[in-house]
C-alpha cells in the first residue's frame, strides 16, 4: 500500500475507533483524525515489526485493518489518559 492509502486506512481507523470509544476528546474532531492516522503507522508497524505479519499490498487485508484499528485505538486512550476529559 502506498501513503495515501495509509492515510486513508487511518482516517477509517480513527473514526472506528472513535465509535468503540464514545466521548469528547480533548483534541475534537482534527486531534481524532490526526490520532487515526498515526494510529494506523503504528499498528502497521508494530504488526509487522514483533507479530511478524507482512504488510499486504492490499488494501482490504483484514489483519492489516484489526492493527491499524488497535493502534488508534492505543494512541486514542493514551490521548485521553494524558491529556484528560475535554468535560472537566
Amino acid at each position: 500500500m502506498g501513503i495515501i492509502s495509509w492515510i486513508i486506512l487511518g482516517l477509517l481507523a480513527g473514526a472506528v475507533a472513535k465509535i468503540l470509544l464514545p466521548g469528547r476528546d480533548p483534541g475534537g474532531l482534527v486531534g481524532t483524525t490526526l490520532i487515526g492516522i498515526v494510529g494506523a503507522f503504528l499498528g502497521g508497524w508494530i504488526s509487522s515489526r514483533f507479530l511478524d505479519h507482512p504488510i499486504s499490498k492490499d488494501f482490504y487485508d483484514l489483519p492489516t485493518w484489526i492493527s491499524a484499528v488497535g493502534g488508534s485505538l492505543v494512541l486514542l486512550i493514551g490521548y485521553r489518559l494524558i491529556f484528560g476529559n475535554s468535560r472537566d
